[in-house]
């Protein structure tokens, strides 16, 4: 049990457009792992007879939603969980219709990689571009094009070539590093989990093995110390009658017993006393660690402040560059007041000048058409109620990163990435 434990751990997106063949991949790389009971499988079975299918549907084993099952798509992200003797995996698998681009942005946003499918016959669509525009915008380390259905085009190694130059010039334009390209099938399981023997051209790995080789940029620890406070800990009991902690998940870096703190955002100084995980005290902790931690001085923290080593603090301000992907069936109002959530915390905020939006098509930056309709992306400039503490999106994914909020619906409307306008391309 517990070198299952202590196994490294995955996690990825799959993306691409409608009937690409994500749901299905993703049921044969857990039926050929061996990752999958046999009540699953006779569940989808039963499923693959109920909607009159031949063969069984691998894909039903994440498409879960009933309303998935009678359309045939996924409408919702479906999140997987398996483990191979040298990795464990958490796949998130999202959408492909435009109308649910941001079910992809949530899928994406925690992952390691994406896998793009590529329908071998169709090449490189829209949604395959958007797609990658997310990924690059998220940051993600490694992006595997997996060109689908390459049975469905009699194994061509000439269309596999095509479809690998014309992605690489839009890998090229997105700037995404680390590109890997695997030609397969996912229905009959062609160098997904098992090497096709229709392919003796293509001389790499199977997904599988890329998937359990890809090197892990773990570097949370390495980042400055970032400590959002979830919950103010005061049980107010006999057995602790002095008792006061602030409890969190670690966003990033190391803390210890001894470390001198800053409270943002009041900007008031302290020293960790005790570091506490569940049952146990510890005398250091590291990201991703939840904790609650003790502070030497009666100071005034509450849920939404954000602990941070003396020496390592954020930027600062209330005029905030970000790319905003949009989320919401209706427009973005200039000036209209959303609440945005960073970390932790509220408050209100508008977004006072776009400055241009990315046509998906071209992925170029269009400085005319400035209004922002659901799934487009623009990188614009937000004004803050108060002054926001934040790292840049590029250096800190969860200190980063904030989401507006309609404030009188209290839906989630964007994202938004804080991007340092010193760096962003023009």
């Amino acid at each position: 049990m517990n070198g299952y434990l202590d196994m490294e751990l995955l996690r990825f997106t799959t993306a691409g457009s409608v009937d690409d063949g994500k749901s299905t991949l993703i049921g044969r790389l857990l039926y050929d792992s061996k990752s999958i009971f046999e009540d699953q499988l006779e569940a989808v079975k039963l499923a693959s007879k109920h909607l009159g299918g031949d063969e069984v549907n691998l894909a039903l084993l994440t498409d879960g939603l009933r309303a998935e099952r009678e359309q045939g798509i996924t409408i919702d992200v479906a999140y997987r969980y398996f483990a191979t003797p040298r990795r464990k995996f958490i796949i998130a698998d999202t959408p492909g219709h435009i109308e649910y681009t941001r079910n992809m942005v949530t899928g994406a946003s925690t992952a390691d990689s994406a896998i793009i499918l590529v329908d071998a016959r169709h090449g490189i669509l829209e949604q395959t571009k958007r797609h990658s525009y997310i990924a690059s915008l998220l940051r993600l380390d490694y992006v595997v094009v997996a060109i689908n259905k390459m049975d469905l085009v009699d194994f061509s190694e000439e269309v596999y070539r095509k479809i690998q130059k014309e992605y690489a010039s839009v890998a090229e334009k997105l700037d995404l590093k680390q590109v890997y390209y695997i030609p397969i099938s996912a229905r009959d399981g062609d160098n997904v989990v098992n090497p096709s023997v229709y392919m003796p051209w293509y001389t790499g790995g199977t997904l599988l093995h890329l998937l359990e080789t890809l090197p892990l940029k773990n570097g949370l620890e390495q980042l400055p110390m970032r400590l959002p406070v979830q919950y103010v800990i005061r049980p107010q009991n006999v057995t602790f009658p002095d008792y006061r902690a602030y409890a969190g998940r670690l966003a990033s870096g190391k803390l210890k017993v001894g470390d001198k703190v800053t409270i943002l955002p009041s900007l008031t100084h302290s020293t960790v006393t005790a570091i506490d995980e569940a049952d146990k005290t510890l005398q250091e902790a590291a990201a991703p660690q939840s904790v609650a931690v003790s502070l030497a001085d009666d100071v005034d923290v509450s849920r939404g402040c954000i602990l941070v080593k003396q020496g390592e603090e954020p930027c600062h301000g209330s005029d905030i560059p970000l790319l905003i992907c949009w989320l919401n069936h209706c427009p973005l109002s200039l000036n209209h007041k959303y609440i945005i959530r960073h970390a932790t915390g509220e408050m209100m905020g508008m977004v006072k000048e776009i400055d241009y939006k990315v046509n998906i098509n071209t992925l170029e930056q269009d400085g005319v058409d400035k209004r922002v309709d659901m799934n487009d992306i623009v990188y614009a400039r937000l004004k803050t109620s108060k002054p926001l503490h934040y790292d840049y999106y590029a250096e800190n994914r969860l200190t980063g990163s904030l989401v507006f909020i309609d404030a009188s619906t209290f839906e989630t409307v964007g994202a938004g990435m804080i991007t340092d306008p010193t760096k962003q391309k023009k």
